[in-house]
């Protein structure tokens, strides 16, 4: 049987230096190779293949499953962190009252990374391979 959740096409923000942290320590955890790295921020980068604009893909965190279907936010982590063996670290934010908690927590999150990657000055992106400022090689 097929499983239609991976592999999962994970699309992040590869100017983002929160982001490529966080891609690198993906990468070093994914080690049954279940997550795909999507650069949605990338020049050639076509946003017409989720049908979503490639904007709101930058501004809120999404995944493609392996059948097909888009999921954002939270519940993009959540897969992430299971497809790495993390799984059981965010469960709880499936429950309810914490399920709302997380989804205004990361609103929060995702409409002041910016200015938040900006104030730690790039500190996460250094600490990523191919990465010497608050900007990346990929």
């Amino acid at each position: 049987m097929q499983n239609p959740v991976y592999p999962l096409e994970f699309l992040f923000d590869g100017r983002c230096p929160l982001c490529l942290n966080d891609v690198a320590w993906l990468r070093r955890h994914d080690e049954a190779g279940r997550l795909i790295f999507i650069d949605a921020a990338a020049e050639d980068f076509d946003a017409t293949v989720y049908g979503v604009e490639q904007a709101d893909l930058l501004a809120r965190i999404h995944g493609r499953l392996a059948d097909g279907r888009l999921v954002q936010g939270p519940e993009v982590f959540r897969l992430v962190l299971a497809a790495v063996g993390y799984g059981w670290l965010v469960a709880p934010t499936r429950w309810p009252g914490l399920r709302q908690a997380t989804e205004l927590a990361y609103a929060l999150f995702a409409r002041h990374r910016p200015r938040l990657a900006r104030l730690l000055g790039g500190w996460p992106g250094r600490r990523s391979p191919g990465c010497s400022s608050s900007t990346c090689q990929g």
